[in-house]
């Protein structure tokens, strides 16, 4: 998050996202709205940004490697390597990970149950 006051670590994608939320939280408590950052004055959204090896970890219990591949035309041994962070993916790679789990989203939100 790039907002002055606020940042957050951990072990993993879901301690890193608590902590951060939990800076928020205490920015936001501990101060006026008058010292808040700009960023945090009316409407606003957080965004999370991952790197490959993040996102396919967070999300193995969710994604199996076949669903992976399905998704995004990158073979499973491949995804493994990018998961354990052996291999870093190169641009074009990152890029269809990254699209391929956004037009999944995009599916997703326009559903209707």
């Amino acid at each position: 998050m790039n907002c002055d006051g606020i940042s957050g670590g951990g072990p993993n994608v879901a301690a890193c996202k608590e902590n951060i939320l939990e800076g928020l939280r205490l920015l936001k408590e501990s101060r006026p709205e008058e010292q808040w950052p700009d960023l945090l004055k009316g409407e606003y959204e957080i965004e999370f940004r991952y790197d490959v090896q993040s996102i396919l970890s967070y999300y193995s219990n969710v994604f199996t490697k076949p669903a992976l591949e399905r998704l995004t035309g990158i073979n499973q041994k491949q995804l493994h390597h990018y998961a354990t962070g052996l291999k870093k993916p190169r641009e074009p790679q990152r890029k269809k990970i990254e699209d391929a789990l956004h037009k999944l989203g995009s599916e997703l939100l326009s559903m209707q149950l």
